[in-house]
C-alpha cells in the first residue's frame, strides 16, 4: 500500500530555531523527537526567499523555470503550466490537501485549490498583515482565509486554525493522502498570544526574540497535536513525514545588541551563505528510514517531488525537465548512494529577468562559490569566514563553468522572454476577483505602500460589462480615484475618511489588458489597497420580449 505523506514547510524559521541544534532559549519538544526518530539531511539548501523554495519544492525544477521568482510585485505568481506535486499526485489517486502558506498565485488558474490540492486553507500572499489580503480582517488571530477558492472567515491564532484543518483532512482521508502543512510563522510580524510569550520575558529575553521563539513552541504544540493523531489512528507507521522551512532568518526579526541564535551561521534570508538558506530537513518514516541519521550530501527543495514520487510510485512528468534527483538511496543505506560529488546552483534578486552572476551560489559537498568571486571550502570553514578563491584557482574556473551553463539553460527555459503571468478576469471559477498590491507590476521604485503605483496585467477571459469597486487607504481629505484599462477610464470623487467607493461599470472586450488605479489627495498621488473586477449577468433581451435592435 502507498504510504501517506505528511509535508510541513515552516516559513522563516531557520537552523538555529530549534532545541535540538542548540538552540538554549526555545522549547521545540515534539520537533527534538522528531529529530531524533528521522534521516536528517544536514545540507539542505532551500530559499533564498519564500516563493523560489515552494517554487521548487512543489515542481522539482529550478525557479527561474517556473516564473514563480520573487515574493511580489507579480513575481511571485508561478506559470500555470507548471505541474505540481498536488496534480501528480491527485492523478495518483492521493487525497491531496494545503493548509497555511501558498504564496505562489491568489487567483485562478494559479491558486493551490487549482494546482491539485482538493481541499485547501490559505491565506492570501506573503503571509498575513500583508497587501496581498483581500480582506481588512487579515491579523493572525481569526484571519479571513481562502478555503478552496472562497473567502471565509476563521476563529482562532492562525497556526491553531490551519493544524484543525489538517488534522480533519487527515481524519475524513479515505485514501492515501498527502497532506501539506506550510504555517505562516515564525514570519514576522511577530503576532503570538501573550500567554505563549510571557514566561521568555520573565527569563530576560526581549520581546522581539520572546515573541519569535513563542511562536515556534506554539508551531511545536501544534505539530505535536498532528504527530498524535497520526498514532491514534495507528497509521504512523505508514506515513512518512518531512519538516522543513523555506529559507533562513529574516532580517526584520533581529533585535538590536540581541543576536537570534543560528548556530554562527553566516547571513540572513536573502543571502546565498549558509545562514540564509540551510534549514532543518527531516525525513521520518518507521522501520524505513534510519533513525538519528545525518546525511550530508547536499540537497535543496527541487529533490523533494522526484524523491516522494519515486517512494510512492507515482509517475513524474514526461514533458519537462525535473531538476531534483531522488534522494531515497541516501536514506537508504542498502541502495546505491547518489553521486557524493553533486552540485546545486541558486539565484535570487529582485527583477524579472535572470541576470549572471547576481546573488548566487555553486553549491558541492566540498565548495561554495558565491556570486562568481568567493570561494568557501565547507568542509573546513562551515562557517564561511575565510574566501580561498586565490588558492584554487581552478575550483573557481570549474564552479564557473558549470555555473553559466545552468544559467544558459534556465535561462532559455520560457520561451515568453520573462512576460508576466496574466491574471485570469471573468472566468466562472473566480467571477469575483480582487487585485492586491501584492500582484501589481511596480513603476519606478518598486513597492507597495500607499505612496508606491503599479498596474496589473490581466487577461479578461470574458467580454461583458464589469462592475469595478476601490478598497481605499486611510485618506485625510477629499480627492478623486480614477481607473484605467487599456485606455478606457472610470473616475469619481472620494471624501476624507471613505474606505470604499464603487465606480460605474466599464465594458471590456476579451483579451490581455493592462489596469491601473490611483487616487489623488490634496494634490498627492495615492494607490487604493484593492481592486476589485466582477462580471456583470448578461441580460438576454430576447427572452424579455424584446425584438433584436429594439
Amino acid at each position: 500500500m502507498q504510504p501517506n505523506i505528511l509535508l510541513i514547510i515552516t516559513d522563516d524559521l531557520c537552523w538555529g530555531d530549534l532545541a535540538c541544534h542548540g538552540n538554549p532559549h526555545v522549547r521545540t519538544p515534539r520537533l527534538d523527537q522528531l529529530h531524533a526518530q528521522s534521516t536528517r539531511f544536514t545540507r539542505y539548501c532551500s530559499g533564498p526567499l519564500c516563493t523560489p523554495a515552494r517554487a521548487s519544492l512543489f515542481t522539482g525544477r529550478y525557479p527561474y523555470r517556473t516564473g514563480a521568482i520573487d515574493t511580489y510585485l507579480g513575481r511571485s505568481i508561478m506559470d500555470p503550466r507548471e505541474i505540481t506535486l498536488g496534480e501528480i499526485f491527485q492523478e495518483a489517486g492521493y487525497a491531496t490537501g494545503l493548509f497555511g502558506k501558498w504564496h505562489l498565485g491568489d487567483h485562478y488558474p494559479t491558486r493551490a485549490c487549482d494546482k491539485g490540492f482538493q481541499q485547501t486553507l490559505v491565506h492570501q500572499g506573503g503571509g498575513l498583515r500583508q497587501p496581498g489580503s483581500f480582506t481588512d480582517r487579515d491579523g493572525y488571530m481569526d484571519p479571513d482565509l481562502q478555503h478552496n477558492g472562497r473567502i471565509e472567515p476563521s476563529n482562532g491564532y492562525c497556526t491553531d486554525v490551519f493544524t484543525d484543518a489538517a488534522m480533519d483532512f487527515i481524519a475524513k482521508a479515505t485514501t492515501p493522502f498527502l497532506c501539506c502543512l506550510a504555517p505562516n510563522v515564525p514570519h514576522v510580524p511577530l503576532h503570538v498570544p501573550q500567554e505563549w510569550f510571557a514566561h521568555h520575558l520573565e527569563r530576560g529575553l526581549n520581546e522581539k526574540h520572546a515573541r519569535l521563539y513563542a511562536m515556534i513552541e506554539n508551531l511545536d504544540m501544534n505539530l505535536g497535536r498532528i504527530f498524535d493523531q497520526l498514532g491514534d489512528m495507528k497509521i504512523d507507521q505508514r506515513t512518512v513525514v518531512i519538516f522543513t522551512s523555506d529559507h533562513g532568518p529574516c532580517p526584520a526579526a533581529r533585535h538590536e545588541g540581541q543576536s537570534r541564535f543560528n548556530a554562527e551561521l553566516r547571513g540572513l534570508k536573502g543571502s546565498l551563505y549558509e545562514g540564509g538558506i540551510r534549514t532543518p530537513c527531516f525525513w521520518r518514516w518507521p522501520d524505513h528510514f534510519p533513525a538519528a541519521r545525518d546525511v550530508a550530501i547536499p540537497a535543496n527543495p527541487i529533490d523533494v517531488l522526484p524523491t516522494l514520487a519515486n517512494l510512492c510510485r507515482v509517475p513524474l512528468p514526461s514533458d519537462r525537465t525535473i531538476d531534483g534527483i531522488n534522494l531515497l538511496p541516501a536514506m537508504r543505506p542498502d541502495q546505491p548512494q547518489p553521486p557524493h560529488e553533486r552540485t546545486i546552483i541558486m539565484q535570487w534578486h529582485r527583477g524579472d529577468v535572470p541576470r549572471l552572476y547576481t546573488n548566487c551560489a555553486v553549491i558541492t559537498s566540498r565548495w561554495k562559490l558565491v556570486d562568481g568571486r568567493e570561494l568557501y571550502d565547507l568542509i573546513a570553514d562551515p562557517l564561511e569566514r575565510q574566501d580561498v578563491s586565490d588558492r584554487h584557482v581552478e575550483v573557481v574556473a570549474t564552479l564557473r563553468d558549470r555555473y553559466e551553463q545552468w544559467f544558459a539553460d534556465v535561462s532559455n527555459t520560457r520561451p515568453d522572454n520573462y512576460a508576466p503571468i496574466l491574471i485570469h478576469v471573468g472566468d466562472d471559477h473566480e467571477p469575483r476577483v480582487i487585485l492586491t498590491r501584492q500582484d501589481w507590476r511596480g513603476h519606478g521604485d518598486d513597492g507597495w505602500s500607499d505612496q508606491h503605483a503599479g498596474h496589473w496585467e490581466l487577461l479578461i477571459t470574458r467580454p461583458g460589462e464589469y462592475r469595478i469597486e476601490l478598497h481605499l487607504p486611510g485618506i485625510s481629505a477629499d480627492g478623486h480615484a480614477m481607473v484605467a484599462i487599456d485606455g478606457i477610464g472610470r473616475s469619481a470623487p472620494v471624501q476624507a475618511g471613505q474606505t470604499r467607493i464603487e465606480l460605474a461599470p466599464i465594458t471590456l472586450k476579451a483579451g490581455p489588458g493592462r489596469l491601473e488605479s490611483w487616487l489623488l489627495i490634496a494634490e498627492q498621488r495615492l494607490s487604493p489597497r484593492r481592486v476589485v473586477l466582477e462580471l456583470q449577468p448578461s441580460v438576454d433581451l430576447s427572452a424579455a420580449g424584446v425584438p433584436p435592435g429594439g
